[in-house]
């Protein structure tokens, strides 16, 4: 990589490691928040489902803005949000106002997948490359951020770990302004584009352009995404309270707490997303067809979540494996998707198409929370499991049409 290459990969790797830091360590207080707000999975599905949503819903208006304005202040106002919402989840007194927090959360967090990652695509040269490490950072994030928030929690009450949870924006804020990615330089090559938009009207240029993608090739690989979506965060939203329900070790004394090394698989998992998104990225540079690579990972990820049962049954290496088969398939696919869209579509439309696209993952995509929670209160963690291989096994077959497409 050059030396803007490399700038653009260091602000986007801390902006998507604080990212996935503070959404995976949300999950982590599911198990917390169930019996502090007296409620069932269902409802806190439904609540985790609003606040997730969000990170979807604002997407394509955020590729907009991404697309007019460039990416830096987008994604250091998402960073900072995303800090404050964790302030008001700590002084959360009920569960109306923890979805309110959550909600703040989501709007906060939209902002960054459509700036970061068109950034990436207008301004890297080493494309792949660039995005097999940004991928990887989240994946440090997605890890870290439930390791610290379990540490923390052995030694402190959830609301205080909650607070600490701001100190990490704060660094990342002050770090990302120190770092020059040259975005001046992106945004010269667009700058017919920004005049063009702001002349013909935000509003008719944004349906001019959503029509543009929805009616072409990306409108398949849209779907795709919005069905791993679906799967991500179903799995994601409840596996600790999944994994908290499973008697395969005895919970390990700390201090004055005590660490379920069940949960240590739920780390573990994501941990392994490192290698996964790392291998995305470089695969994307490599292989032949993109699509066809993407059915094996669907593949491979219906076939681990199938065997998560009757791993569970085996005990903790078993199901332990199981758990990094499914981390490093689920987290492949990030960087792959994302490199199919900027082939797929207009380097002018970069920034609107991730915003759709991230609409796909975590916006419809919250819907697994909805569904996760609902299942397991009205059914039960292996019915879970058989969901989600079934979600699995679509993604594959909408992958296969790409393929036959191609």
């Amino acid at each position: 990589m050059d030396g803007d290459d490399r700038s653009i990969a260091r602000f986007t790797a801390l902006s998507h490691a604080t990212f996935h830091g503070y959404e995976l360590s949300i999950p982590v207080f599911v198990v917390v928040w169930l019996d502090t707000f007296s409620v069932t999975a269902a409802t806190l599905g439904l609540v985790l489902a609003a606040g997730f949503a969000l990170v979807g819903i604002g997407g394509p208006p955020c590729g907009v803005l991404a697309d007019r304005y460039g990416s830096k202040r987008l994604v250091l106002c998402s960073i900072g949000g995303m800090g404050l919402s964790f302030a008001l989840i700590a002084l959360s007194p009920n569960v109306l106002v923890l979805t309110f927090a959550l909600v703040v959360w989501g709007a906060a967090a939209s902002l960054y997948h459509p700036a970061g990652l068109s950034l990436i695509s207008r301004g890297a040269e080493a494309r792949g490359t660039v995005l097999g490490y940004h991928g990887a950072a989240g994946s440090v994030g997605t890890a870290l951020g439930p390791s610290l928030a379990l540490g923390l929690l052995v030694v402190l009450d959830w609301r205080s770990v909650a607070f600490a949870f701001v100190l990490p924006a704060l660094f990342a804020v002050a770090l990302g302004l120190w770092i020059d990615v040259g975005e001046g330089d992106v945004r010269e090559g667009d700058a017919g584009t920004t005049e063009a938009t702001a002349d013909g009207g935000h509003v008719r240029s944004f349906l001019d352009s959503s029509r543009s993608l929805l009616t072409g090739s990306f409108l398949v690989v849209f779907a795709v995404v919005m069905t791993y979506g679906i799967y991500y965060r179903g799995l994601t939203s409840f596996l600790p309270d999944v994994l908290s329900r499973l008697a395969i070790a005895e919970p390990v004394a700390v201090g004055g707490g005590t660490i379920d090394p069940a949960q240590a698989v739920y780390v573990g998992l994501l941990l392994v997303g490192v290698l996964g998104q790392y291998a995305g990225g470089r695969l994307t540079d490599r292989v032949a067809s993109i699509e066809r690579a993407l059915v094996a990972t669907f593949l491979v990820l219906a076939l681990a979540s199938l065997a998560f049962v009757p791993a569970a049954g085996m005990g903790i290496v078993a199901l332990a494996a199981v758990c990094a088969v499914i981390g490093f398939a689920m987290y492949v696919f990030a960087p792959m998707g994302q490199a199919l869209i900027a082939e797929t579509v207009p380097a002018d439309l970069h920034g609107l198409s991730y915003g759709y696209t991230y609409f796909g993952t975590f916006g419809v995509g919250a819907l697994g929370a909805s569904l996760a929670g609902a299942t397991l209160t009205y059914a039960t963690w292996p019915a879970l499991f058989g969901l989600l291989t079934a979600v699995a096994v679509v993604c594959a077959a909408i992958a296969g049409w790409l393929a036959v497409r191609q």
